[in-house]
């Protein structure tokens, strides 16, 4: 063999790099989330499928399961372009696993739209949006627990946009004037009831310019935690 012909010390050196590029990020050993992802995730999908909560359209195409690096991945992974029927564009299009789609879709119409109508007059139309799926820890750590972004089970949220073309943006109304900031506190204090993690700027210093939501569960049985921040 060819390692044969190679020092202790070269070969050493190979290891370790390799062993670097697992640090790196969802690297070839498999460095984030070793051993298998938890059964509650294939279960939910399948029971958000079978209800028919989630339809294929031409703004939600089904795509092949995404599976790995390591465990990350989503068994019922959608390619997103718009929610809610059509009616809320996306300007990116993003991966998402069935439940959060029907949680985004809940959200939109119980929290967000009835606060766009009360405090705008007209409904949002658009989001923007900083990110669905990655093969990542969390707030980008190289190592560490996982993000809900690695199984296609959270969205960040940068900004809204009205059907006049306005827009509201986490980073910049959030603190900004009244009615932006009554808005944005309104939805995020809405996600709380469609999500089981909802992240905004007052969380922490990672989330500044956008509202991280998502659907994760923890404990060996996939028990449901609300964080609200």
């Amino acid at each position: 063999m060819m390692l044969r012909g190679l020092s202790r010390g070269l070969v050493s050196a190979l290891v370790l790099a390799f062993v670097g590029l697992g640090v790196s990020g969802c690297g070839f050993f498999g460095f984030f989330g070793g051993g298998q992802r938890e059964p509650w995730r294939a279960a939910i999908s399948d029971r958000c499928m079978a209800t028919g909560a989630v339809r294929p359209s031409a703004a939600i195409q089904p795509r092949p399961p995404v599976d790995g690096p390591g465990i990350c991945g989503a068994d019922r992974a959608f390619r997103v372009t718009a929610f809610a029927d059509g009616k809320v564009g996306l300007a990116e299009r993003e991966t998402l696993d069935c439940p959060m789609i029907a949680a985004i879709d809940q959200w939109l119409t119980q929290s967000v739209q009835p606060a766009a109508l009360a405090l705008y007059g007209q409904p949002v139309v658009g989001l923007r949006t900083a990110g669905s799926y990655a093969c990542r820890g969390r707030n980008g750590a190289s190592k560490g627990p996982l993000s809900e972004h690695a199984f296609a089970n959270a969205l960040d949220v940068a900004a809204f946009v009205f059907a006049d073309g306005g827009e509201i943006a986490v980073e910049t109304n959030w603190r900004g004037d009244g009615r932006a900031q009554t808005f944005l506190r309104a939805v995020h204090r809405g996600g709380c009831a469609s999500f089981f993690t909802v992240i905004g700027p007052d969380g922490d210093r990672h989330h500044q310019d956008h509202l991280h939501l998502d659907l994760a569960r923890y404990g060996m049985r996939g028990q449901i935690h609300r964080y609200c921040r």
